[in-house]
């Protein structure tokens, strides 16, 4: 595969993410409140025509999180406590290295590279056809600027 494809499709990729995880982000929110909202009254069940629901409760062991162990540490070990804290609160220099890309001005996607993209996601052809005008319009409403240049990182060393 050419760079200028493999770029494109880069970009395409991209602009897909963006209206799903921005789809995804609100699902997950919507989750958690929808399901408060089921109020069962004094019933631990419930079964629908079409659905149900139960209650169930467990007692579970769970580790200490890592903050609250080392808050304990320096409660147990007030001298080493510090020692450690003033450890993780050191700085440390980190090298990233970015990926930037964009396209060039005066150039879009077509729409074969929005489908490509769709397919390698395992959507037929009637699927990605059906679905690519829904999720550019959704594109277009979160209103990103389309001529931005955008990074991925590629490498992190210590």
């Amino acid at each position: 595969m050419e760079l200028e494809t493999k770029v494109i499709q880069l970009i395409a990729t991209d602009r897909i993410e963006i209206p799903i995880s921005s789809m995804s982000g609100k699902l997950k929110r919507q989750k958690p409140k929808l399901a408060e909202d089921i109020d069962l009254g004094n019933k631990i069940s419930y079964q629908g025509e079409r659905c149900y629901a139960r209650i169930e409760s467990e007692d579970l062991q769970k580790a200490r999180g890592m903050r609250d162990g080392i808050d304990e540490f320096a409660q147990r070990f007030p001298k080493y406590g510090t020692i450690l804290n003033g450890i993780i609160e050191e700085k440390r220099t980190a090298r990233e290295t970015h990926l930037y890309f964009g396209m060039n001005e005066n150039c879009r996607l077509s729409e074969g590279d929005y489908m490509g993209v769709m397919k390698d996601l395992g959507f037929t052809d009637t699927m990605a056809r059906n679905l690519y005008p829904e999720l550019m319009q959704v594109s277009r409403n979160l209103s990103r600027k389309r001529d931005e240049e955008r990074s991925i990182l590629i490498g992190f060393i210590f």
